[in-house]
Formats: C-alpha cells, structure tokens, sequence
C-alpha cells in the first residue's frame, strides 16, 4: 500500500480544503507551455545554425533552461518564485538574438505571463471574498 501524505494523514471528515491559487496555477501552466517552446526552438537552432555555433552548447543551454522552466513551477510560491518567473521571460525574449521568431514568441509569453499574474490575482481575491461570505451565511444559519 503506498504512503499517505501529510495532508492526506490531517485530513478529518469535514474539514474545508485549502483552495489553491488561481495565480499559481495560471502561472505554471504559462512556464510548461514556454519549456515545451523552448525544447523546439533549441531543435530549430540546432538545424540552422550548427555550423556556427557548437551544437553541444545549443542542445545544453535548450535543454537546461527547459528544466528551469519546468523546475520553477514548483518554487512560485514563494516571493523570488515570481521575480525568478519575470527574469524567465526575458531569457525567452533575449533568445530572439539566436532566432528572431522567439523575439515574437517571447513577448507574446511574457504578455501571457502578465496576464496570468493579474488575472489570476483578481480571482484569488475574489475567492478569499467569497469563502468569507460562505463562513458568515454558514455561522448565520446552522443545520
């Protein structure tokens, strides 16, 4: 049988489950989807220009900050997590100067990854409000 989590030994009958953040999640999809881009434009500079630049250093760069995309979605939570996430985004864009697509592609995910943050801030806030208003009509009106 395998081990329970921690959350799964604490959990009672009952008991409210945390809500996760909205903020959060929007952001680490943005961060996955941008790994899986920068896997494929590391194949795409590795085919154009191998014979400029050595294609261990193109392969090892791609490959490593694909990780540090992947890696970084379970760091978002604390406070450099989002600083680490911006700096992320100008790596992407500064990859425009080996393929001048990803000058696009960079700030159309640095625009998605604004978008995600307040958007997702917005929802969380509101979800804060909402699980307030429930407590108090649930304290108002017992079963």
């Amino acid at each position: 049988m395998a081990r329970m989590t921690k959350a799964q030994r604490e959990c009672r009958p009952g008991m409210p489950k945390k809500r996760r953040s909205t903020k959060i999640m929007f952001a680490s999809t943005v961060l996955l989807l941008e790994a899986f881009v920068v896997f494929f434009a590391t194949l795409a500079v590795f085919g154009l220009r191998r014979d400029e630049i050595p294609p261990a250093l193109i392969l090892t760069s791609g490959l490593i900050l694909s990780v540090v995309l992947v890696l970084t979605c379970a760091v978002l939570t604390k406070r450099w997590g989002i600083a680490l996430g911006w700096v992320l985004q100008l790596v992407l864009i500064a990859g425009g100067f080996l393929e001048p697509t990803m000058f696009v592609v960079g700030l159309a995910f640095a625009l998605t990854w604004l978008y995600g943050l307040r958007q997702g801030r917005r929802v969380d806030r509101e979800n804060v409000e909402r699980d307030r208003l429930q407590a108090e009509w649930e304290k108002a009106n017992p079963e």
